[in-house]
């Protein structure tokens, strides 16, 4: 090409032309301005960006997780507080049943349905805040739940009939707890990796504070200013949580726009599948025990409202303390996929021994192994599942795949059990069966996806 550009550089200037002809177009001028234009297009191509998807992808798996240092624990403390709205809220729902059976006259079944509500939008949800949150949308997408929690909220200490509080604390509150859940997680998710359980464990523990903050707030301010203004200073304390943690968080992974919402290729892996499997089944029974724990101790062993109600709280207390040991234990000695699996078994097995509860100590003793097991579970849930995966920047899309799916489980759950208790006459003898049985059988599952990554492998770490 540059040879071509010479030669016509250097040939001696032919006389121009009398006319112009037609019938000759690829003259020596026509080869210069050709050349030209190639040598601009090479340029051109030069200047253009010449990395494909692919490789952008492998530039940001790269990226070392700082695994420490203040910034990374203040992204912990705000996903701790945001899991105090998201989780701390529905799971405090047995003291709104209490309240709402006692005023309202509805059995226990058709009230649990507006709390079931609110666990299956807060898990139903985060299949799209999970793919916000992994474009980058953190902060925005916080916002806009906190709206809707708060919102709700306010509407349900106005409400005076079934109907009214199904949509305001059911769909609005329930709606909002979904939106706000998946962002906090996918920024603690991106800041640690040997540390990754036990930050998601103690980010999880903000679950357990709120389900004893919320309680006490809406259980001891009511027979001081009513049952409307409790629950609107629950909503300034939800207000609160959510400006703090959106002053926090401070996302480090450059966002992911394109991707699909759902990736159902994901389903082809056989780990990921039998862990979504596990889960279904595991969050299908595990609010049975926070939603009916104080109505058993009321209906069945006599304690008083305000009585229950502490043993609700003691109970969501004893899983603060559990998660954030499961978590130290999952990351530097069992896995985290391994300790979930344990403690759902462990988990299930307390179902089964509350059939042995007859007395209040008894039911005191019981209130904080259940506790603990619940906390522990559940603590360990979103190491596990990160555990299995490559790309830190799908976990978002991985992870609120998941928990829509669950969703379905969660909302069928309590108004199961609900309906076991009705049909045995008040008793809870079937109702602890169907939930023990469901919980072993989800740990046994769990244990298939870890088998399905390691083999048949007992020492091993995952």
């Amino acid at each position: 090409m540059n040879v071509d550009i010479e030669k016509v550089a250097s040939a001696p200037s032919p006389p121009p032309p009398a006319a112009p002809s037609s019938s000759h177009p690829n003259t020596k001028e026509t080869k210069l301005t050709t050349a030209q234009d190639a040598d601009l297009s090479d340029s051109s191509d030069l200047d253009s960006p010449t990395t494909t998807p692919d490789e952008e992808e492998e530039e940001e798996e790269e990226f070392t997780p700082p695994d420490g240092g203040l910034t990374a624990w203040f992204q912990v403390l705000a996903a701790c507080l945001i899991n105090m709205l998201a989780w701390g809220y529905p799971t405090a729902f047995g003291v709104y049943q209490l309240h709402y059976r006692d005023t309202l006259r509805l059995p226990e079944a058709q009230v649990s349905w507006i709390g079931s509500l609110q666990v299956f939008l807060a898990f139903a949800l985060c299949i799209f805040s999970g793919r916000l949150a992994d474009a980058g949308y953190i902060k925005s997408t916080i916002i806009a739940g906190t709206f809707l929690v708060v919102f709700g909220t306010f509407m349900t200490s106005l409400c005076k009939e079934y109907w009214q509080i199904f949509l305001a604390q059911g769909l609005c509150t329930g709606l909002g707890l979904g939106i706000i859940f998946m962002p906090p997680l996918s920024v603690v998710n991106s800041y640690f990796k040997r540390k990754k359980a036990l930050a998601l464990a103690i980010s999880a523990t903000g679950t357990g504070l709120g389900s004893v903050v919320f309680p006490a707030v809406i259980q001891y301010l009511i027979p001081k200013v009513g049952f409307a203004w409790a629950v609107r200073c629950a909503g300034f304390v939800a207000l609160g949580i959510s400006v703090v943690s959106v002053v926090l968080l401070r996302p480090v992974l450059k966002p992911r726009r394109s991707g699909p919402v759902f990736e159902w290729d994901a389903f082809r892996e056989g780990p990921y599948l039998l862990f979504t499997l596990g889960a279904f089944l595991f969050f299908w029974a595990l609010f049975f025990g926070s939603f009916f724990i104080n109505a058993f101790a009321r209906n069945i062993v006599g304690f008083s409202t305000t009585d229950s109600v502490q043993l609700l709280l003691i109970t969501n207390g004893m899983s603060v303390v559990a998660r954030p040991i499961t978590g130290y234990l999952a990351d530097n000695y069992i896995g985290p996929i391994n300790m979930h699996a344990f403690q759902m078994f462990l988990l299930g097995c307390m179902f089964f021994f509350w059939l042995a509860v007859d007395s209040a100590t008894g039911l005191y003793v019981f209130a904080i192994f259940l506790g603990f097991a619940m906390g522990a579970a559940q603590g360990v849930f979103g190491g596990a599942l990160a555990s299995l995966l490559k790309d830190p920047r799908k976990m978002g899309t991985r992870f609120g795949m998941v928990c829509t799916l669950c969703a379905f489980s969660s909302l069928a759950g309590p108004p199961t059990a609900g309906a076991i208790i009705d049909r045995s006459n008040g008793t809870y003898t079937w109702a602890c069966v169907w939930a023990g049985t469901v919980v072993v059988l989800a740990s046994f599952i769990i244990m298939s996806a870890r088998i399905a990554v390691t083999g048949f492998k007992l020492a091993v770490k995952i």
